[in-house]
């Protein structure tokens, strides 16, 4: 009925062109009112409730008081069949806007319709791209008039669809787009997360509930009423169902009993088929079996046209109702009750009749042929073989995985099968959904006993298992596969331990590096390709592997030109051996030729944007925060999250933005388990001790730091922890806690000893000269700043210059102090760091340096994201062009810049290089 139980009888009003108000509903109705309120700050509302609890006649009831006043109104629902198809919601929701969509910029437009199946068959679109797209045209077709998307039965959309769909709901703040979105209660939807508002739709009230019953034609009385309000508790759909079945004396419901209540309805919608002619029961048939949200599609397929005499009857026994042009069940468990009332033979011969009838649509005829097979069939499985690929190469790798999966059901010899499962494997990894890649593992296992089959699969699962939080869990089952395979498969066990390993750096643990390096021992020493080797011992242990591996670095980035996934692993290698301008070509030379189509966040995804961080490039950081962010959102893989929370925390808290780094912070935290993944924990300490320190509370901030190393000293990381021993230095020096730093510090020199990065020497040092007796400290922040690679680290740099000018200018060598002092504040606010450009700017001052105080016209007073937008604009990139980078619309864009213009007291867009310039610099 499409959940239109709950109509007649109320006060609320759900529009003004329709007579039908909604019962018990009102407290319900008056919130989507609010929501769709063009100034409700409130932009995205998930309505749930279970079957029949009216959430279609709510959203139905909105959408018509929207298009009366005014507003453009997108919807699309949910199929069961059109599940398996890449993108087929999105292309149903945006059918009325082609034209409009053509105006989007070309790489928007051609991401866009390759999606939809517009575009030719080249490299499939990135998913973010296309939601960036749509994105867009949203907030385009908002400009005018608001939009109001509507997405019911949303677990039902193909996977894809909701990446993209949730994608832009996390966006939509400031537009002028209001989507609703509904489901049933208890269904997952990926991407719609905790942090969406929510609308539930419980049972109706007695008194709701009786006057519901009085609405409907020969209402129910005395014994037969109370038995419908016995059974339907409540449930709008049930009780008009159930009392519709009580007026036919011989389909009564059946007896209450341990069914649930959709087992009773699909009793009562089944049992009107009882009767009905062969014509349309069988048109019934095909229309179950089509199960299309869209119309459109459904009629061409060879149904009878809505106006013939077929579907009379079935209008007349309340299984379907007209739409525009076309029918629908109305309500899906009407079509599931009339598809499952029908023998097999029936539905296999449906199936057929339609796969016939759509030969212009080969998705949906490879799937209908699925249906129809009852047993294993090569033709039906190349069929499907076919359709996962079109679904890859439009960006669907959900639609590809499931067409695959299938195509393996149906394949007559098991070792095709479980080659088909491994690339369905290959493809789900790619929907971050891991249950299901262990699950197809799992089939893998039971189809065959290929030792090198088994190892793929299983590397998938790894692949995707790194970027969950489950680490010793993971790591444990990597191992011991790659162990296994250790001799038989020594290429298909080091592709095991490179996951293994970066497992190792997320959780930290010694003994994981102990159980790596005795795996690495049981390989043969003339395997094929060294890569994989060389990742493993730089990953799990980078200063242990230093000597060994820096001097290779150059030969292996050349080696990698034009191979993005080998630059990006050479970046993730140089920059855990320090060797940051390596690191940061590398990384650039890749982005500049990746197509991230669809792609997981790197297995070290926190690294490039930690090397342009320590590289001075803090605006490219926080784009690649936004991308990590923006795709380990939509794909559910929180670790993936935390990794760039965490990044981006310290680069708040080092540009003084306290409360925002704070707040990014605990959310990496949250994410993780703190021992279960070492480096984010301490990542996100180590930007809670900046944020204290910018604030001037100095004991927390060595607080925070002091718990990046165990009771002993240790380093809580092997990598992570030792970059923070100078700020734990400097944070023991106003927290008087001098000699417990020192001696953290001396362990840890012991440690590192021969294995030290130059980096790591000089932040030693630095931590020696403010932790020194006065009279020794000189020259140890001398040999801090002795690297003529430092330049390349510029906040450090800048730290360590003011630290000696500090201390020289107490000594009264305030001539000396000065030039260390002029190039440490130039640093500072070329970089954006306001708490330590305040604080070498009075030390110049007072070292007699004559030097301007902050514009008041400066960036400081916009927020974190305005200030990103700013910096952006002034470089004389486009409201689109930032939109792109930073996943937000141009509306958005042109939002925070409207905003920001008055507080930096300029008028044109053309005034902003030089104010950024005056303020710090363009920090790109």
């Amino acid at each position: 009925m499409d959940e239109r139980a709950g109509k007649a009888g109320a006060a609320a009003d759900p529009g003004p062109d329709t007579g039908e108000p909604v019962v018990g509903r009102d407290a319900e109705w008056a919130r989507l009112l609010r929501a769709v309120d063009p100034a409700s700050p409130e932009r995205v509302l998930l309505l749930l409730g279970e079957a029949g609890t009216g959430k279609s006649t709510l959203l139905d009831s909105v959408a018509r008081r929207a298009a009366a006043s005014g507003a453009r109104v997108l919807r699309a629902t949910g199929s069961e069949s059109e599940s398996d198809l890449a993108f087929s919601a999105l292309h149903q929701l945006l059918r009325p806007v082609r034209a409009e969509a053509e105006r989007l910029p070309e790489g928007q437009r051609a991401a866009l319709g390759g999606a939809l199946g517009a575009g030719r068959d080249a490299a499939p679109p990135d998913l973010m791209l296309v939601g960036v797209a749509v994105l867009n045209l949203l907030s385009e077709l908002g400009g005018p008039s608001p939009v109001l998307v509507l997405l019911d039965d949303a677990p039902l959309f193909d996977r894809a669809s909701l990446t993209v769909l949730s994608f832009v709901a996390r966006r939509l703040a400031g537009e002028s787009v209001t989507m609703l979105v509904g489901a049933r209660t208890g269904e997952h939807l990926p991407g719609f997360d905790g942090h969406t508002p929510v609308l539930g739709l419980g049972p109706l009230d007695d008194a709701s509930a009786h006057r519901l019953l009085d609405l409907q034609p020969r209402s129910p009385a005395g014994r037969t009423r109370a038995r419908v309000l016995d059974q339907a508790v409540g449930n709008p759909l049930a009780l008009v169902e159930l009392a519709r079945s009580a007026r036919d004396p011989g389909r009564e419901p059946p007896p209450a009993g341990p069914l649930p209540l959709t087992d009773h309805l699909e009793w009562v919608f089944a049992a009107r088929l009882d009767g009905l002619p062969s014509p349309t029961a069988r048109a019934l048939l095909l229309l179950a079996a089509m199960d299309t949200g869209d119309s459109a599609l459904a009629l061409p397929a060879g149904l009878p046209g809505a106006g013939d005499d077929a579907w009379l009857p079935a209008e007349a026994a309340g299984l379907i109702r007209r739409t525009g042009s076309g029918l629908r069940f109305r309500h899906p468990l009407m079509r599931s009750a009339v598809y499952h009332a029908a023998s097999s033979e029936a539905r296999r011969a449906a199936h057929l009749a339609l796969a016939d009838l759509l030969r212009t649509e080969p998705d949906r005829r490879a799937w209908h042929r699925a249906a129809a097979a009852p047993h294993a069939d090569a033709d039906v499985s190349a069929d499907l073989v076919r359709t996962a690929g079109r679904a890859s190469r439009r960006g669907g790798h959900a639609a590809a995985a499931k067409a695959l999966q299938r195509a393996a059901e149906l394949a007559p010899r098991p070792e095709d099968g479980a080659r088909l499962l491994v690339a369905a494997a290959r493809a789900a990894v790619l929907t971050g959904d891991l249950s299901w890649v262990e699950e197809l593992v799992a089939a893998v296992r039971a189809r065959t006993d290929d030792v090198g089959l088994r190892a793929e699969a299983a590397a998938q699962a790894g692949r995707l298992a790194v970027l969950t939080a489950r680490h010793s869990a993971v790591f444990a089952r990597l191992t011991d596969t790659a162990e296994g395979l250790a001799r038989s498969r020594p290429a298909a066990a080091l592709d095991l331990l490179t996951d293994a390993a970066v497992v190792r750096f997320y959780a930290g643990r010694a003994d994981q590096l102990h159980r790596l390096e005795e795996v690495l021992a049981e390989l043969p020493e003339d395997v094929p390709d060294p890569w994989p080797g060389v990742w493993v011992r730089a990953v799990s242990d980078p200063f242990g592997s230093r000597a060994w591996l820096v001097p290779r670095l150059p030969r292996l980035a050349d080696e990698s030109a034009g191979r993005p996934e080998r630059l990006t692993a050479v970046g993730v290698m140089a920059w855990l051996m320090d060797e940051t301008p390596l690191a940061v070509r590398a990384f650039d030379e890749a982005f500049d030729h990746w197509e991230a189509h669809g792609a997981l966040p790197d297995g070290m995804g926190g690294a490039a944007a930690w090397a342009y961080l320590e590289q001075g490039r803090w605006g490219r950081a926080r784009e690649a925060c936004a991308r990590v962010t923006a795709v380990g959102s939509a794909l559910g893989l929180d670790h993936a999250v935390a990794c760039a929370a965490a990044v981006d925390a310290m680069l708040l808290a080092l540009q003084g933005d306290s409360e925002p780094a704070r707040a990014r912070a605990a959310e990496a935290l949250a994410l993780v388990d703190p021992l279960e993944s070492r480096s984010v924990a301490v990542y996100a300490r180590r930007a809670l001790a900046a944020a204290a320190a910018a604030d001037g509370a100095h004991e927390t901030a060595y607080d925070q730091l002091r718990a990046v190393f165990t009771a002993d000293g240790s380093p809580v990381h092997y990598h992570a922890s030792y970059p923070a021993l100078a700020d734990l230095a400097a944070a023991a020096v106003r927290a008087g806690r001098r000699e417990e730093a020192a001696a953290i510090v001396e362990r840890a020199a012991r440690a590192l000893a021969g294995n030290a990065s130059p980096r790591l020497r000089a932040l030693t040092e630095r931590a020696r000269g403010l932790l020194a007796d006065p009279g020794d400290a000189e020259a140890r922040f001398r040999a801090a700043l002795a690297d003529p690679d430092s330049a390349h680290r510029p906040f450090e740099r800048a730290q360590a210059l003011l630290d000696l000018a500090e201390w020289l200018r107490r000594r009264r060598r305030i001539t000396e102090a000065r030039a260390p002092l002029a190039e440490a504040l130039e640093t500072f606010r070329r970089l954006g760091a306001r708490p330590w450009a305040e604080r070498a700017l009075a030390e110049s001052r007072a070292a007699g340096l004559d030097v301007a105080g902050t514009d008041p016209g400066s960036l400081a007073g916009l927020s974190p994201q305005q200030r990103q937008i700013i910096g952006l604009a002034a470089r004389g990139l486009t409201n689109r062009e930032i939109g792109e980078r930073l996943f937000l619309s141009p509306r958005t864009v042109g939002s925070h810049l409207y905003r920001s213009f008055p507080k930096l007291g300029i008028t044109a867009r053309s005034q902003l290089r030089d104010l950024v310039e005056r303020a710090g610099g363009n920090r790109s």
